[in-house]
């Protein structure tokens, strides 16, 4: 059996803190956002204008495997030879 209950409304205190708080967390949020961009913009000390991209021809050498800027970056399945 269902009951429609009142609905009651927090306190004038409650209310001000959620409001504070959202505030808060959207300020932290844009903060973060900013510097999440200017950081994906730099560019890491050393860096070469265009990424490295290397070749591994000597025996022993990992087969299929791929570098960037001498960093593992993934493995081509399959791939015996390159």
């Amino acid at each position: 059996m269902h009951r429609d209950l009142p609905l009651v409304e927090p306190p004038v205190q409650v209310q001000r803190a959620r409001a504070l708080a959202a505030a808060l967390l959207r300020a932290a949020g844009a903060a973060l956002d900013r510097l999440a961009l200017r950081l994906s913009r730099a560019e890491p000390a050393g860096a070469a204008a265009h990424p490295v991209l290397e070749f591994y021809a000597e025996a022993g050498a990992p087969e299929g495997a791929l570098y960037v800027d001498g960093r593992l970056v993934g493995r081509l399945d399959g791939v015996r030879r390159l």
